[in-house]
């Protein structure tokens, strides 16, 4: 069931990530402006965020196992229109509708994840699962340039959505629901009423955000527009970062559990991503090409890190009867901050260029620090 979440999740962010991959070939090719190419990219994110917190309470009552299998399916549908859309705006609108309908595994896999494994090995195992975003980012910026660059933009839909669709089967095959523990007023209470806990975690995801879908979205097209990268090097460079941080996203998972907390290896990852992106943006403006790709791989992988420790936390922090919905806040929290990264970052890399918009970012993690709680909570 772990290695059908990872799948599933890793599937739907190809398919929410291959605009971003898209932008060089609409920038360059179709002569759409930065920050017209960054929203069309932002499409599939905002339609995320309008199903976020619905997908999860759905998963809180009737389970998670139809919740994932259903949503894969109706995204795998929505990426077959898409792939056949000839119009920008239709194409936009099918891409946020299935990036509505791929909401379905963010909170519901995680479900699983918490359902399943005990909390002393929960950090190794929602690290594993939370490398699916990173794979599956990995994977279309590795597959799509080359495949749009042949065969047009619907071509990585194409495939993604035959994917998609044997995923749905094979989620409803092998995912079962976990047991769940008694149905009492203290199992059942909200949350977010005992204590600011989840609040505070909500915001300092969202900050913590914003480096990684700065540099996940704009990487790319600043490796082969702003420094000359060949396409194909540049999109094979990222694959390695995304894949580096899905390791990463482990390691920290591990940590967790060996040193019994999650906020606080939380603080320690901010703390790192507040180093790298100043030493990129450094190395950026000082226009040095190989030391920048090497450091995008270093910033990238600790951008990544936070997203299992945050998610686990929620999870732990809910309880088996909120956890949908908190999950379900906790990304919508989350892909509200990134859906302002494509347009707002793009605006801001054509006012001041790259390396000084990734020192502005690096202020996100900086404010983060402040508000992660000192201790961990448990439903």
């Amino acid at each position: 069931m772990l290695g059908l979440g990872v799948a599933a999740q890793a599937a739907g962010t190809f398919l929410v990530s291959t605009p971003v991959y898209l932008i060089p070939l609409l920038h360059t090719r179709d002569g759409l402006s930065l920050t017209a190419a960054g929203t069309l990219a932002a499409a599939p994110t905002l339609g995320m965020v309008l199903t976020l917190v619905l997908w999860g309470a759905l998963a809180d009552r009737i389970g998670e196992r139809w919740v994932i299998s259903g949503g894969l399916g109706l995204t795998a549908l929505f990426a077959l229109l898409a792939a056949g859309a000839d119009d920008l705006l239709v194409f936009g609108v099918l891409l946020g509708l299935g990036g509505a309908a791929s909401a379905s595994t963010n909170a519901a896999s995680g479900r699983v994840v918490v359902g399943w494994f005990p909390r002393e090995r929960r950090g190794l195992a929602m690290g594993i699962r939370q490398m699916s975003q990173p794979l599956g980012v990995a994977a279309a910026a590795v597959v799509v340039p080359p495949l749009a660059g042949s065969g047009g933009a619907g071509s990585p839909l194409t495939v993604i959505a035959v994917v998609l669709a044997v995923l749905a089967v094979g989620c409803a095959l092998g995912v079962r629901n976990p047991p769940r523990t008694a149905l009492t007023p203290e199992a059942t209470a909200n949350p977010y009423r005992r204590n600011g806990f989840l609040a505070r975690i909500h915001v300092v995801s969202m900050l913590l955000v914003l480096p990684q879908f700065t540099l996940s979205t704009f990487g790319l097209v600043w490796l082969t527009v702003g420094l000359g990268w060949n396409a194909t090097a540049a999109g094979i460079l990222v694959g390695v970062a995304q894949f580096v941080g899905a390791v990463g996203r482990i390691v920290v998972g591990v940590l967790s559990d060996r040193v019994g907390s999650r906020v606080r290896v939380l603080r320690w990852v901010a703390i790192g991503g507040v180093v790298a992106l100043v030493v990129l943006a450094g190395v950026g403006l000082a226009d040095w090409g190989v030391a920048t790709g090497v450091v995008l791989v270093v910033a990238t992988t600790i951008s990544v890190a936070d997203n299992g420790l945050a998610f686990t936390s929620v999870a732990e922090a809910a309880g088996p009867f909120w956890s949908g919905r908190a999950l379900g806040v906790q990304n919508t929290g989350q892909f509200v901050a990134a859906s302002a990264v494509g347009p707002g970052v793009g605006a801001l890399v054509t006012a001041v260029g790259y390396g000084w918009a990734v020192a502005v970012v690096a202020l996100a993690p900086l404010v983060a620090l402040p508000l992660i709680p000192r201790d961990d909570e448990h439903a």
